[in-house]
């Protein structure tokens, strides 16, 4: 298992769970491209694509730091072909990039809400749509999504409907494009969290020092995209993998490297699952 010398495109992978993937494949020497928003230091929000691009590196991996708003078209082209000119071709896609806001239907303005799904649904849409092309010229192609299993249940839609449709939506692409692409022999799957993740939504929006206490690392989900990545494409498509799940079906059970609190058993379930 090896992703030496392949080139990643990862959304939002500034930070958190974008930023954990690309520096897993960067031990192996890959090249990773940190698409994102964040050029400039936020103080709510940790790091930048530029510090980004040092910690792949310094993992070991060759980076490309483009600044990118998913939401514009003229963009998101700008930064595939910077990708495509600096390293060759794309040969794994990770929409990760996501907006979240968990209001009720009264309470979501339409900017919220235009916002969610103009970066998770469209967003996604619009890079997959755009990277395709090279995918489809790579070895063994993967577009993972971070996205949860399409479980259509009342229960994960009425707390916060806008948020859902807009998750949901990443998943849908999985479950059209795998069928669409599987002749072309590009993997599309998505990749959800068993608990809650430590990161900054989490720890501005989602109940902070508490929940990142009771919290895994973003590591245990960039070790189960490594697992995927690592798996044939023509065979491995279409699938809602949840962290865990993988990591076992791999044999790896014991999982207390990934708590943010050692020693602790004791985590906040995430949406979902």
């Amino acid at each position: 298992m090896s992703l030496r010398g392949k080139t990643l495109f990862i959304t939002g992978a500034s930070r958190g769970i974008g930023l954990a993937i690309g520096k897993r494949a960067a031990r192996d020497g890959a090249n990773v491209v940190i698409a994102a928003k964040t050029a400039d230091p936020n103080p709510k929000l940790p790091g930048t694509i530029f510090t980004a691009a040092k910690e792949i590196e310094e993992a070991g991996g060759k980076a490309l730091a483009v600044q990118c708003d998913i939401r514009f078209e003229d963009q998101v082209q700008a930064a595939v072909a910077k990708a495509v000119e600096t390293f060759g071709g794309i040969d794994i896609l990770v929409n990760n990039a996501s907006a979240i806001n968990l209001t009720g239907t009264e309470s979501t303005d339409m900017k919220r809400y235009d916002l969610m799904h103009s970066i998770n649904t469209r967003g996604t849409f619009l890079v997959s749509k755009t990277c395709i092309p090279h995918l489809k010229k790579a070895a063994n192609p993967h577009v993972l999504n971070m996205s949860p299993p399409l479980n259509m249940e009342t229960r994960w839609f009425s707390p916060h409907v806008a948020y859902t449709m807009a998750k949901f939506g990443m998943s849908m692409c999985v479950l059209g494009m795998a069928g669409e692409y599987k002749s072309a022999g590009i993997a599309f799957n998505a990749l959800w969290p068993r608990t809650v993740i430590a990161t900054a939504a989490v720890q501005n929006l989602l109940g902070g020092d508490a929940s990142m206490k009771a919290s895994r690392t973003p590591e245990i989900l960039a070790d189960a995209a490594y697992i995927i990545f690592n798996k044939s494409s023509k065979e491995c498509t279409g699938n809602f993998f949840v962290d865990d799940t993988l990591l076992a079906s791999e044999g790896k059970t014991d999982l207390s490297e990934y708590s943010t609190t050692p020693g602790s058993t004791s985590f906040l379930p995430d949406f979902f699952v």
